[in-house]
């Protein structure tokens, strides 16, 4: 077998996702959607892995990145929207989707953009540490208060990796994308639809997420009308990026997608 067929990504016209590694003879595609106040960085190990299989893409969310002079959206419809269009010149080979947290429903909410438009859906959705959008989340909204705060708010919920929490400089950079993040999730509301999807739904989550229980991610079995499955890993709310399992992640959602049947395109 050749050699895949790897360029750079760097003259991508499309400021919506990003591959960093194009591979032209990969099969299929995953599209990642980032986490709040995050970007493509933090899923750039799943390239490198998953490059010979997979063509990886992730979502660029405005204000953060090569885009951090863009103002964050806030509100998810809009959102919704930019990446619906945009994604669509890329469907032309069988595709996933896996979000984690905030990427989730925005994962979910594309999906079912997709499917009302008559576009080609994925073959799975991963959706992982969040729980189902029709369950309220009644904790108290965030985004309003002050910095120190909402920062601290935010350690209390484990809603932000760990490792950030020491790295001050960081963090005020962070803050304003991560309040118009969590705005956006905060002001999400789940309109129930008249079909469910037609595709898989695997849910993925951490056994020490204070967050987001079983139940929760229980409930994503009543968006699909085909198969539903939870799988469970060691960690916390951030689990996907525990070194500890993140290889078992990426292995187990590469070998789901090459393994699901596709339609022709």
């Amino acid at each position: 077998m050749n050699p895949p067929n790897v360029i750079s990504n760097s003259s991508n016209s499309n400021k919506w996702f990003v591959c960093p590694r194009v591979n032209s003879e990969a099969e299929r595609r995953l599209f990642l959607f980032p986490y709040a106040g995050s970007g493509p960085a933090v899923f750039g190990e799943w390239s490198a892995k998953l490059s010979n299989q997979l063509e990886v893409w992730s979502a660029h969310y405005p204000g953060r990145g090569s885009r951090h002079s863009e103002f964050p959206i806030k509100q998810i419809t809009i959102l919704i929207e930019k990446l619906s269009l945009a994604i669509q010149p890329l469907l032309d080979k069988p595709f996933a989707f896996l979000g984690h947290s905030l990427g989730a429903l925005v994962a979910f909410e594309i999906t079912r953009q997709l499917c009302r438009n008559s576009l080609p859906r994925p073959v799975i959705l991963f959706v992982s540490g969040c729980g189902s959008p029709d369950l309220l989340d009644l904790r108290p909204p965030l985004h309003g208060l002050p910095d120190s705060e909402f920062l601290e708010s935010l350690k209390q919920i484990n809603g932000i990796p760990s490792e950030l929490l020491h790295q001050p400089d960081v963090l005020q950079l962070l803050l304003p994308i991560l309040h118009a993040d969590f705005e956006l999730i905060e002001s999400y509301h789940y309109k129930p639809s008249e079909f469910l999807l037609d595709c898989p739904i695997i849910a993925l989550g951490g056994r020490d997420d204070p967050r987001i229980s079983c139940e929760q991610l229980q409930g994503w079995d009543s968006h699909t009308n085909v198969r539903f499955d939870l799988q469970y890993y060691s960690g916390d709310h951030f689990f996907i990026n525990s070194n500890s399992v993140k290889e078992s992640v990426m292995g187990y959602v590469a070998n789901e997608i090459m393994s699901s049947p596709a339609e022709k395109y």
